[in-house]
């Protein structure tokens, strides 16, 4: 079936087997492989991409499905080869470790900034409820969330208000 995407605004005509996940056609079918598989049954949050503005899990969602879409992926995250501000902040509070989770997290945590641009701790903690990182720590997580959002002095690492 010929679908017809824009994924980090550049448009994709491409068939696609009718059973290929979104994740399997943006890995496979276009090369954008910063989007992971995780667990394969939504749960793990790593194939996190947004889907006309709204985040879903991409190995939940059918390709055709997609058709007429637009997809951000991790890769249209950074704007000509300069990290966003979600990215940088990762970097700077040692968010990421194997990075595997990094792409989904990162789509996750730049919905949450959206939606609520000064988020609470516990309000960053249920926007990244749904993605899992086995080896960082939620912590830096939480650190580079209000850094991002502004909260919080990277120099002395606290917050600057409550």
């Amino acid at each position: 079936m010929l679908i017809s995407v824009t994924v980090n605004g550049d448009v994709f005509e491409r068939e696609v087997e009718e059973h290929w996940t979104l994740l399997r056609f943006l890995r496979d079918g276009l090369g954008l492989t910063g989007t992971k598989e995780g667990c394969g049954a939504g749960e793990c949050g790593a194939c996190t991409v947004e889907l006309d503005g709204r985040t879903v899990n991409s190995c939940l969602a059918l390709a055709v499905e997609a058709d007429g879409a637009s997809i951000r992926t991790i890769e249209g995250e950074a704007d000509q080869g300069r990290l966003s501000t979600i990215q940088a902040a990762f970097a700077r509070h040692h968010a990421v470790q194997c990075g595997f989770c990094t792409g989904g997290m990162v789509m996750s945590v730049r919905d949450l900034l959206q939606r609520n641009p000064r988020p609470t701790v516990e309000e960053i903690k249920e926007g990244i409820e749904g993605n899992f990182c086995r080896c960082t720590g939620y912590e830096q997580i939480v650190e580079a969330v209000l850094d991002a959002s502004g909260q919080l002095d990277a120099a002395k690492g606290v917050l600057r208000h409550v």
